[in-house]
């Protein structure tokens, strides 16, 4: 509790009821590169209640920096369904859900771009970013999700695969969670 910034902590900040958000995506750029992966996880009263993920074939092949750093490969994606096909059902998925990530802004600037070329709503549900959390509320000096996970002990096994990232973002957020409710009961 050391490294807890003592402030006033607004309960809204921290809902129950959310869904974890994270692609993998071909490089940094939402309008050169493309979406390789999606994954969520529908949360419900602090407990997993559903998971979506799919690979996504790109129009594209992945170079071999982001097969290093994700571990998916062109092989892995051949017969992935291509984007367009994978939206509508990741946003049946999300519904009208909280959406939950870490630097979430990077995941919904490439959606929002997908969905408008594919014709589909774009996203209108609210955000909550762990990062931006951690930087108001806990004394780091980085606040990546790798180097959370390692202050808060969370396995990385798998970082840089969606499902995997989105259950480390889960447990991060858990974490940050619990810390500031501790932290509030006994202000």
């Amino acid at each position: 509790m050391g490294n807890i910034i003592t402030t006033e902590i607004d309960n809204e900040e921290f809902p129950s009821d959310y869904t974890v958000v994270d692609i993998e995506t071909t490089g940094l750029s939402y309008c050169q590169n493309e979406i390789i992966e999606i994954s969520a996880i529908k949360v419900k009263n602090d407990c997993i209640k559903d998971k979506f993920s799919e690979l996504v074939k790109p129009k594209e092949s992945i170079c071999g920096f982001i097969t290093h750093l994700t571990g998916i490969t062109n092989e892995m994606v051949a017969n992935a369904p291509n984007i367009s096909n994978v939206l509508p059902k990741f946003r049946k998925f999300l519904s009208d859900d909280i959406i939950l990530g870490h630097n979430v802004k990077f995941d919904i600037n490439f959606l929002q771009h997908n969905l408008l070329h594919n014709n589909l709503t774009p996203l209108n549900n609210n955000k909550k970013d762990t990062m931006l959390l951690a930087r108001k509320y806990c004394k780091l000096k980085s606040h990546s999700l790798k180097n959370l996970a390692k202050h808060y002990n969370i396995n990385l096994v798998g970082h840089h695969r969606a499902l995997n990232d989105c259950m480390i973002t889960y447990q991060v957020y858990k974490n940050l969670k619990e810390e500031f409710l501790a932290l509030k009961e006994n202000l």
